[in-house]
């Protein structure tokens, strides 16, 4: 109970400073306004709709609030949300019902996001296993904008660590999948320079058949009920790192790039304390890397101390000291090979947790636990081919 109301706690803080962020004030417009960047969108719908992608309701210039002729509370109601970043939207794609994520962006603001983006979503590197880079479908020009807004088409993607790993080898494969994607970048001369937790997600569509709704995100999407989902042990998703705003693309022949420091999500970043010094930005992302890692699994959980040395190191003071990414990624390997089966299956469990919660946990990790040791489903979930 005390970890569910810690949790209950954090996410309100968490949904205060994004709305300071986005309106200055903590005083929000009433359910039936929409902010200034839905109004963006919403005088885009019919330019969107024929494009190929339809916004949901809220942002149809016909829109009326479904609650004020259905007689039900505003919350109750699909339309009664708005968006959680202004700057991304969610929307059908009318070709095949695919529900997608359409990102705004400044081209003169994050001038390598497009091209980066694209780079990573071309022929070879798309097909490559090994690419963790979130897919870029298609990129969108809107007639009544300038030159520099471009609107990526993207997949529905979800919070990494949402929904709770159910299993320590269900973390491992995360663990695994992320050092492959950041490595993968790093040996297309590509640095992330943000790639904090915030913008590490996951593809729900195994975890959620019947899908979710795009903002809350607990509920169906027809918000008839809880959004149902199955465990990553049943049905393995792909991670991928997401948002190339400050992402830089370097020559193979520049071994050693400098970049003036800027700020990412990560304010924890040693080298950027108490300098602007320019500097190498690979071994910072392994920082951003491990340090993600420490703060929702080391910091959370219990089980994830076979990981406190390689974390240690990935976070060091010194970028110099720090592995680079091919070393981490062969340390690792090292490490979870060692994992025992018992390991692997055991269930994370919270620092906060309490003794109601852990009972009720227990119970019901044990009872999925012996269905797979008799199926001989393989502690270590297989990454999905996509």
């Amino acid at each position: 109970m005390a970890s569910s109301m810690a949790r209950v706690t954090e996410l309100n803080t968490q949904r205060a400073e994004k709305e300071l962020a986005a309106w200055g004030t903590l005083d929000r417009p009433l359910p039936e306004e929409l902010d200034p960047s839905e109004i963006w969108w919403r005088d885009r719908y019919n330019q969107l709709s024929t494009l190929g992608y339809r916004l949901r309701p809220r942002y149809s210039p016909e829109w009326v609030p479904s609650w004020k002729a259905l007689k039900k509370d505003w919350a109750d109601c699909e339309d009664g949300k708005r968006l959680e970043f202004g700057q991304i939207i969610d929307a059908t794609r009318v070709l095949d019902g695919r529900v997608v994520t359409l990102k705004r962006v400044s081209r003169m603001d994050q001038p390598y996001e497009v091209e980066i983006g694209v780079y990573f979503s071309s022929e070879p590197l798309i097909s490559d296993p090994a690419n963790h880079c979130v897919p870029i479908y298609d990129v969108l020009s809107l007639d009544d904008d300038d030159d520099d807004t471009a609107i990526l088409v993207m997949p529905l993607l979800r919070a990494y660590t949402d929904p709770n790993f159910d299993t320590i080898g269900e973390a491992v494969e995360c663990f695994r999948q992320l050092f492959e994607g950041l490595q993968f970048m790093h040996r297309h001369h590509v640095a992330h320079r943000d790639c904090m937790n915030r913008n590490i997600m996951l593809d729900p569509t195994n975890l959620y058949p019947e899908l979710f709704h795009p903002v809350e995100t607990s509920l169906r999407m027809d918000y008839r009920g809880r959004a149902k989902h199955l465990t990553r042990t049943q049905r393995p998703p792909k991670y991928y790192l997401i948002d190339f705003g400050i992402s830089r693309r370097y020559d193979p022949s520049d071994t050693n790039p400098r970049e003036v420091p800027i700020w990412g999500g990560d304010k924890d970043v040693p080298e950027f304390q108490n300098s602007n010094q320019p500097l190498n930005p690979f071994p910072t992302d392994v920082f951003y890397i491990g340090n993600a890692i420490r703060k929702d699994f080391l910091l959370k959980k219990r089980g994830f101390e076979f990981m406190k040395p390689l974390m240690a190191d990935m976070i060091q003071h010194d970028p110099d000291k720090r592995p680079n990414i091919d070393e981490v990624v062969s340390r690792f390997n090292d490490i979870r090979c060692e994992l025992s089966g018992r390991k692997l299956r055991s269930r994370p469990v919270d620092i906060d947790e309490g003794l109601v919660d852990r009972v009720v946990r227990t119970t019901s990790h044990w009872s999925r636990r012996i269905v797979f040791i008799v199926r001989g489903t393989p502690a270590i979930p297989n990454a999905p081919d996509i």
